[in-house]
C-alpha cells in the first residue's frame, strides 16, 4: 500500500466537475484507491463518494492506493493535483 498527503488548490476541488475528472484518473488503475479529507474516507473512483468531501473545509487530503499498479496510480493522482494547482494559479484565483 502506498500513501500520500496532498494539498488541494482550493475549497471547490471536489465539486462535480473536478470530482468527475479525479474519478476518471483513478478509474484507469486496477488498484483500490481511497481519499480522506477531514476524517471522511471515500472510494477514490466514486464520483458520488468524492462529492461527500466537497463541503469539508480542510485543504489537506490523504490518498491511499493498494494493488498491482499502486505506484502508477499515486503518481497520476499527484500529477492531477499539480495540474489543478497550476490551473488555479494561472486563472489568477490563487492570489489573495
Amino acid at each position: 500500500m502506498k500513501e500520500a498527503v496532498l494539498q488541494l488548490a482550493h475549497q471547490d476541488a471536489f465539486h462535480l466537475r473536478p470530482a468527475s475528472k479525479f474519478a476518471r484518473v483513478t478509474s484507469r488503475y486496477r488498484s483500490r484507491i481511497w481519499v480522506e479529507r477531514e476524517g471522511v474516507e471515500v472510494d477514490g473512483k466514486s464520483v458520488l463518494g468524492l462529492l461527500l468531501l466537497a463541503p469539508l473545509a480542510g485543504l489537506e487530503v490523504h490518498v491511499r492506493a493498494e494493488g498491482i499498479d499502486e505506484d502508477e496510480a499515486l503518481e497520476a493522482i499527484r500529477h492531477y493535483f499539480d495540474q489543478d494547482q497550476q490551473q488555479f494559479e494561472e486563472d489568477g484565483l490563487g492570489e489573495g
